[in-house]
C-alpha cells in the first residue's frame, strides 16, 4: 500500500483489535446488540443470513437505500468481496471474488435474467435496482442450486412486481423522487399494489435521465467521460391469486434503454488476424489529425435496449402427500439491442444483438425425517441468440440446458450440516456450419456451521461445481471495438472443475459484530481470454483452458461504541493466477486489495454513515495489461425518516468521492477511457403508503 494511506487505515489489524476487544463501557446498561435475522430467498432452504455456510450479503431497506445506484454492479461494489466491471455508467455487473460474467449468475427472484450481459461487459444488465427490494448476493457454494457455473456466485434481485400478499387497507405503495450531481441526473419511480380478497394487481415505473458524469481531478482527456450517458425507462404490470395456502402470479416488463459506449474507437477496424498474429496495415498511425477527424466524424456510438419479459411465480404448502412446500419459478425474455454509429450526424445500426429465451425451476421441499430436511428441483432453460452486423462476432446459436439439485440439510445440537447435488446437460446448436457441441457436468457441495456459543457460528463448505462452456468461448469469430479486441473461440473446450474450500467466522450479538471468511478455488481447465498478440490498445485474444487458483479474504467487524454511533472496518484482497507450468501468471482485471473504515450513527430520526477507504495499487497484472494507481476515497450518507398523516416518508443525501479524486476500476475494460465518477452529491425523497 502506498505511503500516502489515510493514517486511520495504517494499522487495520490493531483497528480490527481494537473494536473486537474494547471494553464495552459505554454500553454496559444498554441492551444487547444482535443483528437481525435476514432470510435469504436464495438459498435453496430459505435459510436466515446468519445461518448459511458461506458468507452472503443482503441488502434491504435503509441500507439498500443508501447503496442504491443506476446499475446493479455499482450498487454491490461497496460489498465486501465484490467489485463492479464498470463500462462507463450504462452497463456494469458485479464482479464476485475475481470472477464475473458467466461464472456470476444474476437472478430476478429464482429466475436468470436472459440477457446479453454475460457476453461482453459493454452490455447492461435488464435490471432496475431503484425497483428492487431486496438483493442478495451467495458466493461460493451457496450458488450450487442455480447453476454449476456460478462458482464466483449469485446475485438474486427480489422485487415487488407479482404480489404475494394482499395490503393490509386494500392499496400500497411508494413514490421516490432521485437527482445526482455528477451526472446530472433525474430519476423518479413508483409502485402500487391494490388487491381484495384473493386477487391483487401490482403497476410499477421508472424513469431516468443522466448525462456524461464528471471524474475526479486531473484526468488528462477533460472532466467529463465523453458518451457515458445514460436514458431508462421501465414498466411493470402483474396480477396475482392469493390464498391461504400459497399464491401463483404473472407479470409482464418491459426495459428500455439507452446508454453510450465510451472508449469505442474506430482506429483498429482494419485490424485482423494471420494465424495468432495481428495484421493492422492501410492505417497511418502516426496521423494524429487523421485519427482525431475520424473518430469526431464517427461520435460517440451508443447501445438501444429493449427487454420484455414475463415472469411466472408461485408457491403452494402442503402440494403433494410427504411435502411441505412447491416453489415455482419461470421468465420468458424476448431481448434486443442495437449498437448504434453515429456518422456524419446520422445514425445507423452497425450491429443487432436478439436473444429469445425462457428459464424455468420447480422446487420440491420434503416433509422433515426426523432432523432432516430438504429440496429437490429441476430447472430447464432455453436460449436462440443471434447477432447481425459489423460486429457479429458470435454465430446465431441454440442453447438448452437442463439440470436437476437436491439439498439436504441435517440439524443436531448447536452443529447444521448441508449437502447439494447437481447435475445438468447442455447442448448447443451452432448455424454458422460449426460442429454442434454437447457437455455435461456434476457439482456436489458440503457444509457445515458450528454454533460453538450463543452468537457465534463457525462455518466450512467445501464443492466441486463443473461450468460449462458458453456459446462466445466456443464459437466466436471476430472483432469486438468496445473492448477492443478481436476474439476468436475454442469449439474444443470442456467444463472446467472447481475445487472450492470456503472457511467463515461470524459473531452475530453483542456490542462487537463480524463476519470474516477466507477463501481458496482450484479450477482445473479454467477458460480464459488468452492474448496472442496486441498492436497499441488492440488486442488478438483466443478462448483457452488452464488450472487456475483464485485465494482471498473479505469481512467486516463493528463496534458499537454508544447507543448513537458504531465503527465498522471491511476489506477484501484476492489473488487469482494461472498455473502456467510451474509458474505463476496473473489473470487480467482482478480488482485490487480494498481496507476501509465507517462511522454509521442512528438516532431518533437520523441516520445515516461516513465511510473512508483505501483502494489498493494494482501491479499483479497479466501479460499486456496495464497497472492501475490506488487510491481513497471519503463518501458521506444523511437519512431522515419521518409520517405525514401516518405515511413514513424518508429524504436522504448521498455524496460520494467528497476530495474529488481521480479513480481508475481495474476490473474494467476501459478503465483509462472511463474513470470513476469524481465528487458527486445525490438527493432523493421516498414516501410510502
Amino acid at each position: 500500500m502506498s505511503s500516502h494511506t489515510p493514517n486511520p487505515l495504517r494499522r487495520p489489524l490493531a483497528v480490527g483489535l481494537m473494536l473486537a476487544f474494547a471494553p464495552p463501557a459505554a454500553l454496559a446498561d444498554e441492551p444487547v446488540h444482535e443483528l437481525p435475522a435476514v432470510t435469504v430467498s436464495a438459498s435453496a432452504l430459505a435459510l436466515d443470513s446468519d445461518a448459511m455456510s458461506t458468507p452472503v450479503s443482503v441488502l434491504s431497506g435503509d441500507a439498500l437505500v443508501a447503496r442504491r445506484a443506476a446499475t446493479l454492479g455499482e450498487t454491490l461494489a461497496g460489498e465486501p468481496g465484490i467489485a463492479a466491471s464498470h463500462f462507463g455508467a450504462g452497463a456494469s455487473r458485479p464482479v464476485i471474488r475475481g470472477m464475473d460474467g458467466p461464472r456470476v449468475k444474476v437472478l430476478s427472484d429464482g429466475a436468470e435474467i436472459m440477457d446479453a450481459s454475460t457476453i461482453s461487459p459493454d452490455h447492461a444488465v435488464a435490471l432496475e435496482p431503484m425497483l428492487s427490494r431486496q438483493i442478495e448476493v451467495l458466493r461460493g457454494p451457496s450458488a450450487l442450486a442455480y447453476g454449476g457455473g456460478a462458482i464466483g456466485g449469485v446475485v438474486n434481485v427480489l422485487d415487488e412486481r407479482v404480489p404475494t400478499a394482499i395490503p393490509e387497507k386494500g392499496i400500497a405503495g411508494s413514490v421516490e423522487l432521485q437527482a445526482g450531481s455528477a451526472d446530472r441526473s433525474a430519476a423518479g419511480a413508483f409502485g402500487l399494489t391494490a388487491g381484495a380478497g384473493n386477487l391483487a394487481i401490482r403497476a410499477e415505473g421508472l424513469k431516468r435521465d443522466a448525462r456524461d458524469y464528471r471524474v475526479g481531478g486531473g484526468w488528462h482527456d477533460g472532466s467529463r467521460v465523453e458518451g457515458s450517458y445514460s436514458q431508462t425507462e421501465s414498466g411493470s404490470l402483474g396480477v396475482s391469486w392469493i390464498g391461504a395456502r400459497g399464491y401463483l402470479g404473472l407479470a409482464w416488463s418491459r426495459q428500455k434503454n439507452d446508454y453510450g459506449l465510451p472508449g469505442h474507437s474506430h482506429e483498429y477496424e482494419d485490424c485482423h488476424p494471420h494465424g495468432s498474429h495481428l495484421h493492422c496495415g492501410g492505417h497511418d498511425h502516426d496521423d494524429d489529425d487523421h485519427d482525431h477527424d475520424d473518430e469526431h466524424a464517427h461520435g460517440t456510438p451508443f447501445v438501444a435496449l429493449d427487454s420484455e419479459r414475463w415472469d411466472l411465480r408461485g408457491e403452494l404448502s402442503d402440494p403433494l402427500p410427504g411435502f411441505a412446500r412447491l416453489r415455482l419459478r419461470a421468465a420468458y425474455t424476448d431481448y434486443a439491442h442495437d449498437e448504434i454509429e453515429k456518422e456524419d450526424g446520422r445514425k445507423q445500426v452497425a450491429t443487432r444483438f436478439r436473444s429469445q429465451a425462457h428459464d424455468g425451476r420447480i422446487e420440491l421441499e420434503h416433509l422433515p425425517l426426523g432432523d432432516l430436511r430438504g429440496v429437490i428441483g429441476l430447472q430447464t432453460s432455453r436460449r436462440d441468440f443471434r447477432a447481425d452486423g459489423e460486429e457479429a462476432y458470435v454465430p446465431p446459436t441454440l442453447t438448452r440446458k437442463n439440470a436437476l439439485f437436491l439439498v439436504e440439510e441435517y440439524t443436531r445440537g448447536d452443529w447444521r450440516f448441508e449437502a447439494g447435488l447437481r447435475h445438468e446437460w447442455q447442448d448447443i446448436d451452432v448455424a454458422s456450419g460449426q460442429r454442434d457441441r454437447s457437455h455435461r457436468g456434476n457439482s456436489v457441495s458440503l457444509g457445515a456451521v458450528w454454533n460453538f456459543t450463543p452468537g457465534h457460528a463457525l462455518g466450512l463448505s467445501i464443492a466441486r461445481a463443473q461450468r460449462l462452456p458458453t456459446a462466445e468461448e466456443l464459437y466466436a469469430q471476430g472483432i469486438h471495438m468496445a473492448t477492443n479486441t478481436w476474439e476468436r473461440g475454442n469449439p474444443g473446450l470442456k467444463a472446467e472443475t472447481s475445487h472450492n474450500v470456503d472457511l467463515s467466522l461470524k459473531k452475530t450479538a453483542g456490542p462487537t459484530t463480524f463476519s470474516v471468511g477466507v477463501f481458496h478455488n482450484r479450477v482445473r481447465d479454467y477458460i480464459h481470454a488468452r492474448t496472442l498478440d496486441v498492436h497499441e490498445d488492440f488486442q488478438l485474444i483466443e478462448y483457452s483452458q488452464r488450472d487456475a487458483v483464485f485465494n482471498g479474504v473479505e469481512g467486516w467487524i463493528r463496534r458499537q461504541l454508544n447507543p448513537t454511533f458504531g465503527l465498522t472496518l471491511f476489506g477484501d484482497a484476492v489473488r487469482a493466477r494461472l498455473d502456467a507450468g510451474g509458474g505463476d501468471r496473473d489473470l487480467p482485471r482482478i480488482p485490487a486489495q480494498r481496507i476501509g473504515l465507517r462511522l454509521d450513527f442512528d438516532r431518533g430520526n437520523w441516520s445515516g454513515e461516513a465511510e473512508l477507504y483505501r483502494v489498493g495499487r494494482q501491479d499483479r497484472i497479466a501479460a499486456f495489461e496495464s497497472e492501475t494507481p490506488g487510491y481513497t476515497l471519503l463518501d458521506l450518507g444523511v437519512r431522515y425518516a419521518g409520517k405525514y398523516q401516518g405515511q413514513p416518508w424518508l429524504v436522504y443525501l448521498k455524496a460520494r468521492n467528497l476530495t474529488d479524486e481521480l479513480a481508475y476500476s481495474h476490473a474494467s475494460f476501459i478503465k483509462h477511457a472511463a474513470p470513476l465518477a469524481g465528487r458527486s452529491l445525490t438527493v432523493g425523497m421516498r414516501l410510502t403508503f
